[in-house]
């Protein structure tokens, strides 16, 4: 029997029966569905790195996948996102009779949660996972605003968190608010010196670098800013939604913590 569902975008989802065959092609989901209900994936991306060990198909890139190689494996269910994949990609897989879910690029963490909890209740019919439980008590509360920082997620050319981003409401509801946030974009360009003019200028006072999608280190990042505090935190920790928001709460909290000297 054949279920028809929408997609976060309003797309109908026409699952044929169970959903055994997946292919994730977002890695933060590759991560839900896999903790949830080990051995249902077929299809991941080469970005897809947790759970360790993970065993099947690699498909591509994100932005790239070899659709034709998701085609082979016919898959019950396709995963996708909308700030991840393409709309040709997505396109030319249901154009082929399979079924993709949509996830909406969400602005905040209760959105991704709820998300979550769609997929993976209705699409897949599994049981409400504890860690989603979980993750929606620990990341509730907003705290009071204790810094307010610059977060870069790319260099060459720098790119840094703007509007209705997860990653934004994350560090918000740990007390740190972000400069950008106004901003029209949700990933806004400014030139190295109008990003060093926010320090100057009293506008952050905190540097908040990740290790991805760009990779800043102690050595990369910092320089550019000089005498302002930063945090290097794991991007795994700021940007993926899914079981890592579980540990995410800690794992930021920490370096943030030792940056505002508390």
């Amino acid at each position: 029997m054949r279920q028809v569902l929408f997609d976060d975008l309003g797309e109908e989802v026409a699952i044929p029966g169970e959903a055994r065959r997946v292919v994730s092609l977002v890695p933060s989901l590759t991560e839900a569905v896999e903790v949830s209900s080990p051995g249902a994936l077929v299809g991941i991306t080469d970005y897809c790195t947790h759970p360790s060990g993970l065993d099947a198909r690699r498909v591509g890139g994100s932005k790239y996948p070899k659709v034709d190689e998701v085609i082979e494996l016919s898959p019950d269910l396709v995963l996708a996102n909308s700030e991840e994949n393409r709309p040709e990609d997505v396109q030319r897989l249901r154009a082929n009779g399979f079924p993709v879910w949509v996830m909406e690029a969400a602005p905040t963490v209760p959105a991704a949660l709820g998300s979550l909890r769609r997929i993976l209740t209705q699409a897949l019919d599994l049981s409400e996972p504890d860690w989603l439980v979980t993750a929606e008590e620990l990341w509730r509360e907003v705290l009071p605003e204790r810094a307010r920082a610059l977060v870069p997620v790319w260099r060459k050319p720098w790119i840094v968190l703007g509007r209705d981003t997860f990653a934004g409401d994350l560090l918000r509801r740990l007390g740190v608010s972000t400069v950008y946030s106004d901003h029209s974009d949700r990933y806004p360009r400014p030139k190295l010196d109008e990003l060093r003019a926010c320090f100057e200028e009293g506008r952050a006072d905190l540097l908040v670098l990740p290790d991805e999608p760009y990779e800043f280190t102690s050595d990369d990042g910092p320089q550019f800013f000089p005498g302002a505090r930063y945090a290097l935190v794991s991007g795994r920790y700021l940007t993926w939604y899914g079981p890592s928001l579980v540990d995410a709460h800690r794992e930021l909290s920490s370096p943030i913590d030792a940056a505002l000297g508390g």
